[in-house]
């Protein structure tokens, strides 16, 4: 019996790897802290782009630094021309500025979002 329960475990959690790998755009919330400015809090995120992925045109209410940790990102910021980052590289994106990322590599693309935000407020905005 213990057996069986280990195999049906098994095929349990690899199912929910393979279908969380199989997201386009995948965001894993790290860490959300207050800060000592008042109305504000630091949200860490991994983001994880498959080949050919964008992240539609958003905003933040606050600042964001984006680094990428594998692959090639291209970032779209609004007023200003592509940025394409591989890894090992960062951009500062201003708060309210709206922009978008790409995966133009042909493997996965992950970033790591750094967000300095006011406090309650939606952490993406979708442009209009």
């Amino acid at each position: 019996m213990k057996m069986i329960q280990a195999i049906a475990l098994a095929l349990v959690l690899g199912g929910a790897a393979a279908a969380q790998a199989e997201q386009p755009l995948q965001r894993t919330d790290l860490i959300r802290n207050d800060i000592d400015v008042p109305g504000h809090e630091a949200i860490q995120v991994r983001v994880d782009f498959a080949p050919g992925v964008l992240a539609p045109k958003h905003s933040h209410p606050g600042e964001e630094i984006a680094f990428v940790i594998e692959g090639t990102l291209e970032y779209q910021l609004e007023g200003a021309e592509p940025v394409t980052l591989k890894a090992g590289q960062s951009l500062f994106i201003p708060s309210g500025v709206v922009h978008s990322a790409k995966n133009i590599g042909s493997g996965k693309a992950s970033e790591l979002a750094t967000y300095v935000v006011r406090k309650g407020e939606t952490l993406v905005v979708p442009a209009k």
